[in-house]
This record gives structure tokens, sequence and C-alpha cells, in this order.
């Protein structure tokens, strides 16, 4: 049985922490930071429901071990990167449509964020919970789609991180290793790692469905919302005519194989 008041606990907790990501987002002008801590406080969020479910202690410490290294290296990442860095075009392109309301709608839309942490803190609590005997070949299954998810996205930001030092990144696009394959492999990877807690999770009908919402809620939001399109319009504006090439020759979110044409660029998605 859920703990309710656990939940509540946690719910709140998020909704304060992303406060105060738009209170830093405000005073420095860095929307990057918004995104370190909402990571920061998804991991801490998850760690917090995995250890007072009521699964055993082993699958409990498999799941904390999941989303404090998910938690970790994307806040360490988004917050490397947002250091010394400019405006992310994203919160820039939404701050600018928003316009003389843009603080009150940041602090709305970031709320929502908390919602969203929410989702994916409640399947990790799912996952927890599960009292059955931990390694089940639907566990196995479910620590290979985690760690592939974790590493294939470690591996397509480290990828694009080194094209970026490149010579001719700031006017092209990044089509080398994973990026050959999908547009946003690193998106891609983010989505496969919460596929994982539904696996951990399945043991009686309303978890397991519960912690589907984390995956088609990523989903949603990477491939349809904030993800997907607002950069892509981004590049489509600075890359023009290069980005659309590689639309037509590489998936957006789904790796697949290349549809080549007599014409090549080279550059950076993201």
């Amino acid at each position: 049985m859920m703990d309710i008041y656990l939940l509540v606990s946690i719910a709140i907790g998020l909704c304060v922490a992303m406060s105060g990501a738009w209170a830093i987002q405000r005073a420095t002008g860095l929307s990057g930071w918004i995104d370190t801590i909402w990571s920061l406080t998804v991991g801490a969020g998850g760690i917090t429901a995995a250890i007072f479910a009521d699964g055993g202690f082993s699958r409990r410490s498999i799941v904390i071990m999941l989303i404090a290294l998910w938690s970790l290296r994307l806040a360490s990442h988004i917050g490397a990167r947002t250091t010394g860095a400019k405006e992310d075009p994203r919160y820039e392109k939404f701050i600018k449509e928003w316009g003389h309301c843009a603080s009150w709608q940041l602090f709305v839309f970031l709320q929502m964020q908390a919602v969203a942490a929410f989702v994916l803190v409640l399947a990790v609590y799912l996952a927890a919970a599960n009292d059955e005997y931990l390694l089940r070949p639907l566990d196995f299954l479910a620590l290979a789609v985690g760690f592939i998810g974790l590493g294939g996205e470690a591996l397509s930001d480290a990828q694009l991180a080194r094209f970026r030092k490149s010579p001719g990144a700031r006017t092209g696009v990044c089509e080398v290793g994973l990026w050959r394959y999908s547009r946003h492999p690193n998106y891609f990877f983010e989505w496969l790692f919460w596929c994982c807690l539904p696996l951990f999770a399945l043991a009686e009908p309303i978890g397991s469905w519960l912690s589907l919402l984390a995956p088609i809620m990523m989903y949603w939001l990477l491939v349809h919302v904030s993800g997907i399109p607002p950069l892509e319009d981004h590049m489509l504006r600075s890359r023009g005519a290069k980005f659309v090439a590689v639309q037509q020759r590489v998936n957006a979110f789904f790796p697949g194989l290349r549809r080549e044409s007599s014409s090549k660029s080279n550059g950076d998605v993201l």
C-alpha cells in the first residue's frame, strides 16, 4: 500500500525546490541552473521515496543506486555546461514569448516541472516498493535497460561536447557517433532510462500501471513539448539549410538507419 503522507511530503518538497530554482534563475539570468536543480531534486525525492518504500532492502538499494547515478550525472553535466555559458535557447525563447509576464509565467512553468518530477519520483517509489524476489528475469532486463540508458546518454553528451570543440562546430550540425543515427540521442537514452522503472515495479496492477506514467510523460515532454520542438526551432534559425538536410537523413528521436544524401554537413544539435 502506498504511503500517502510520504508522497505528499515529497511533493511539497519538490514544489519548494523548484521555487528556489525560479529565484536562482531570476537572480542569475541563467536557466541552465533550473535543469541542474530539477535533476538533483528528482534524485533527492526519488532516493527519499525508495528509502521508505516497502520493498526488500536489495531492491531498494539497486533503485537508489540507479536514481542517484542518473541524478548526479545529469546535474553535473548540465551544471558544468551552464557555468560561464549564455542563456539556454529554449528558455530564452519561452521568456521572450511571455513578455512582461515572464517572471510569473516562469514560476508557473517550474511548478509544472515539480509535478513532472513527482511523476518520476512516484515511479521510483513503486519500483522500490515491489516486494517480489529481486533477481527475476524482469529485474535483469530492468538493470540492462537502466544502464544502457545511463551509458548511452553519457556517451552522446560526451560526443557532443567533444564535437563542440572542433573547427566548424559554430555553424555545423553534429553527426558524429550516436548523433549519426538520431538527432537527439541524449533525449532517447534519457527516455530509455525511465523505462527501467516499470520493469522493476511489475508485481501488481496498480503499481505497474502508475509506474508507466514516467516513460509516457518523458516521451511526451521530450518529443512534443520542452525538448525537441524548441531546440529544433533554435537549430533551424541558427543553422538553416544545414539542419534541414540533417532532418531529412537522420531520425529525430529513435535511432535508425541514416538516409544518406549527396550533400553532407557537420555541426551541433544541442
